[in-house]
């Protein structure tokens, strides 16, 4: 398989007022103790090695010590606000055990550890550079995906929630071979459904190490499920294909292990299963979708080669005239999940 190119250094894109408008409404955009740059004012760093002593590319920063008092304090805030609402009566019992900065990728995050000093238990949140098009792409995994993301923004800073699971990569490499024949082909499922979902919103770049695989107990098997923890590349590239996960060469064993499991004929299956999900996704969250959608089309998120290089091959795989009037991203895909209502609103399962 050969290796699919994308833009080497995404452009961040500023939040526009109207978005803004739109993420004070849903109480996403609220006043914040501690910005992004404030963080940058480490005075030096180490790496970051993981069990088995590999760089991980993350680096653990620190301060001097007026300012880490006073960053400290704010992150407590900071997570205060996140977890409770703004409830400070917990921030005695916070400490922040470590702040790391990585430089690879687009946000550059810093990825806050947080833990109660009553029972040692952590968790992690991140603060990165806002960017409109990753602000997009969180919201429409918090209504078009199974689950719920948390996340803030003030100015130009992203407060956003970490997504526990299992790194695809890691996942692929270490536990995948160990799965039973079962679990080998409930993974495939998924991520057919996985593969779909990115592909109708737009969702680019989903190479293993950008989604996670989450495992749940039941009473008598593990479930597995797949989520994407990179949200940088929605809707930005031109290459269709980049919004397919299928077609990188690091999920190459995830494909095979489709083409083992599965006939044509059960992956179109779930591939409807998928679609009509989504379009009663989108009849929940209508009018909230309508809104998003009315700041995305009137948004800049991407270069206007790519808006036509898009929009054609969407043309080629829709033959629907509609996607060639397009001028934006956004009305490329508003116009996607108008023919995705159009032909999966009312499936009936008898005929899949």
């Amino acid at each position: 398989m050969q290796d699919l190119k994308i833009s080497k250094k995404k452009p961040s894109y500023p939040i526009t007022e109207k978005l803004s408008k739109y993420l004070f409404e849903y109480n996403r955009n609220i006043n914040l103790p501690i910005l992004y740059d404030d963080l940058l004012r480490f005075q030096g760093s180490i790496v970051v090695y993981d069990k088995n002593d590999e760089d991980t590319l993350w680096v653990r920063v620190y301060y001097n010590e007026f300012d880490r008092q006073e960053i400290d304090l704010s992150l407590k805030k900071v997570y205060s606000i996140f977890r409770s609402d703004g409830n400070e009566s917990t921030i005695a019992y916070l400490n922040v055990d470590a702040i790391d900065y990585c430089t690879f990728g687009n946000s550059k995050p810093f990825r806050i550890k947080i833990r109660n000093i009553l029972n040692d238990n952590y968790t992690y949140f991140y603060v990165k550079k806002a960017d409109a098009s990753r602000i997009y792409g969180l919201e429409l995994e918090h209504m078009l995906s199974p689950y719920n993301l948390n996340f803030l923004v003030h100015d130009d800073t992203l407060i956003e929630d970490h997504i526990a699971g299992i790194p695809g990569d890691e996942f692929i490499k270490n536990m995948l071979p160990k799965c039973s024949k079962s679990e080998k082909t409930q993974i495939a499922k998924e991520f057919v459904k996985f593969n779909e979902r990115c592909m109708i919103r737009l969702l680019g770049d989903m190479r293993s190490y950008n989604y996670v695989i989450v495992t749940t107990h039941d009473f008598d098997h593990v479930e597995y499920n797949i989520r994407p923890i990179d949200f940088d590349q929605q809707s930005y590239e031109g290459k269709f294909n980049v919004y397919r996960p299928q077609f990188f060469k690091e999920n190459l064993k995830m494909v095979e292990l489709v083409a083992e499991s599965f006939q044509k004929l059960s992956i179109d299956q779930y591939k409807i299963e998928e679609r009509s999900i989504l379009v009663k996704r989108l009849k929940s969250f209508q009018d909230r979708i309508k809104e998003l959608m009315a700041c995305m089309v009137d948004d800049t998120i991407s270069k206007k080669d790519h808006i036509d290089m898009l929009k054609g091959k969407i043309y080629d795989y829709t033959l629907d005239d509609k996607f060639m009037e397009c001028q934006s991203m956004g009305e490329i895909l508003l116009n996607a999940f108008e023919f995705l209502k159009h032909n999966y609103e009312n499936v009936n399962p008898q005929k899949m």
